[in-house]
């Protein structure tokens, strides 16, 4: 964070423009010093891709932080829309902040369409404008923009622009979305944001109070239950994307991605549904996934 600064204070600054070195380690060094339940980057991308990966998450995760953290307070409006100017600045070759000077290559080599990242914005726009889902097909949507363009990029950068092969996309990306939501429901509480569908809180007769006390009733227990088995029912929708790809890096990428997915899952289930207490993916178990996707997916 020491080194963010808003999109408004590089522009016009044409002299400021960093070179693309820079702007690339710029990037690297954002994604690699973020903690995620799935590999970013990780030796499983070929080598000419992780670049692009680096430049593509720095995108998002700078567009996240605006919308989240307490250093933009009162800006976050302002400021993505400063940072959706500068995508279109990005797409002329005009960039000026070092994650577009790097994601202008990214997307001039790739050919990468810019409503997928601007698809990206509207999710974090959503976030700062709203704070509860109605219903689960409220949280579709926003996973739709928040999620569902990241997975359609990797394909792209790796030259695959089949239809059914992104709609399995969607899947896995839609419900790390949602696995994150039930992990995060904590974290995200303290933001003021409840992504449990409001609809689904009041069949099950929890209500926000249950929530801000951390009271593990029997009917959280249940909804809780209810949205991770609706979760691994996207996954194994999605799983087919992991076995047909025929880049064996790209097919170690989506594995540990759907089994990182599938272990919060996991670990929420064991934990007997108790959403505060957050489940984390851990270096053994990475461990532990890495094996499976290579033996036993």
């Amino acid at each position: 964070m020491s080194e963010m600064v808003l999109p408004s204070h590089f522009r016009g600054l044409e002299a400021s423009r960093p070179t693309l070195d820079y702007a690339n380690e710029y990037c690297r060094r954002l994604t690699f010093s973020h903690y995620e339940n799935f590999p970013v980057a990780s030796r499983c991308v070929p080598k000419h891709l992780r670049q692009h990966v680096c430049n593509i998450y720095a995108f998002a995760r700078t567009a996240d932080d605006f919308a989240d953290e307490l250093d933009f307070k009162g800006d976050r409006m302002a400021a993505l829309d400063e940072w959706e100017e500068e995508l279109a600045l990005a797409y002329q070759g005009r960039g000026i902040h070092p994650i577009f000077v790097a994601l202008e290559q990214t997307v001039r080599e790739m050919s990468l369409p810019e409503q997928l990242f601007k698809d990206l914005l509207r999710a974090f726009k959503m976030d700062v404008l709203t704070n509860r889902k109605k219903d689960f097909d409220e949280v579709l949507y926003y996973c739709e923009r928040s999620a569902n363009p990241v997975g359609r990029l990797i394909l792209l950068l790796h030259g695959y622009r089949n239809e059914e092969w992104f709609k399995w996309s969607d899947h896995i990306c839609t419900a790390l979305q949602l696995a994150n939501f039930w992990q995060d429901v904590r974290v995200d509480l303290e933001k003021n944001r409840i992504y449990l569908p409001q609809k689904e809180m009041v069949e099950y007769g929890v209500t926000e109070y249950d929530l801000e006390k951390g009271d593990l009733t029997d009917g959280l227990k249940k909804l809780v239950a209810f949205q991770v088995r609706r979760t691994e029912e996207l996954f194994e929708k999605g799983r087919p994307l992991c076995l047909v790809v025929p880049n064996w890096r790209l097919k170690m990428e989506l594995k540990l991605t759907w089994c990182g997915g599938m272990e919060i899952l996991k670990k929420i289930k064991a934990n007997g549904y108790n959403i505060f207490e957050r489940p984390v993916v851990t270096k053994v178990d990475w461990a532990r996934l890495m094996l499976k996707a290579l033996f036993a997916f």
